[in-house]
């Protein structure tokens, strides 16, 4: 954790980690990441947790609650060094509140529209509120890398509508989108993009032949409370984590 960086966060509203976990560390994710995909794949239906190509066939999209389906995510979300850099950040210890895996297969794999974490979850204190997104491939422009509105943090809480016919989606207006101040949220392997809650984000469909997987873990810290209920069950009450 170094000045630099936490400037560069207060700045902008994210920065890169880079190195926090080995390519072995992210291989062994990505592979756990397959595997359970593969098992929810079976059931899935077009829309939340599959995307389906031009073809007809169902790709992953996305895991729910990894951290409490397998010890591998566990040994992830609870990462020392990045936990360290969290709570860096955040001058108070980070809890694990949500997670996901997002997983965009080659040539596929949806977009996300510009959003704030925090529109959806309504915690407050907001700067309490950071995600650590886990590069679990080579991430960049071509195949779907995170962009950021920098300093977009610093507007608080924006409108978001919903999008019609995409139920799970929500997004501000597009002229609260300063598409001037876009950013990539190039990554490689093994290294963390990390977010305050306000910061406006989105992803673009993988126009690539390489696969994009990363592993999102939402972050607050003892003093959040939540307008949207999203705290009732955060992970950081479960059994499976650690006291």
């Amino acid at each position: 954790m170094s000045n630099e960086l936490r400037e560069k966060y207060r700045e902008l509203g994210w920065v890169v980690a880079e190195g926090i976990f080995s390519p072995e560390e992210a291989d062994e994710i990505c592979r756990e990441a397959m595997d359970v995909s593969r098992e929810e794949l079976k059931g899935a239906v077009e829309g939340y947790a599959a995307d389906r190509s031009e073809d007809g066939t169902l790709a992953p999209r996305k895991i729910d609650n990894p951290f409490l389906k397998s010890a591998v995510f566990r040994r992830a979300a609870l990462n020392e060094k990045m936990r360290g850099v969290l709570e860096g950040l955040l001058g108070r210890t980070p809890l694990l509140a949500r997670d996901q895996i997002f997983m965009k297969p080659p040539r596929f794999g949806s977009a996300k529209p510009y959003h704030q974490d925090n529109a959806y979850f309504l915690c407050s204190p907001p700067d309490d509120v950071i995600t650590a997104w886990i590069a679990l491939d080579d991430v960049d422009g071509e195949n779907g890398c995170l962009r950021y509105i920098d300093g977009s943090h610093r507007l608080g809480l924006v409108p978001h509508e919903p999008i019609p016919g995409e139920p799970h989606n929500k997004a501000p207006r597009a002229d609260m989108v300063d598409l001037s101040r876009e950013s990539l949220g190039c990554v490689r392997k093994g290294g963390v993009l990390i977010h305050h809650g306000w910061v406006l984000h989105t992803s673009h469909r993988n126009e690539s032949d390489r696969w994009r997987r990363a592993y999102a873990t939402h972050w607050v810290t003892d003093r959040c409370t939540s307008e949207a209920g999203v705290l009732d069950e955060a992970i950081y009450k479960s059994d499976l984590y650690p006291a």
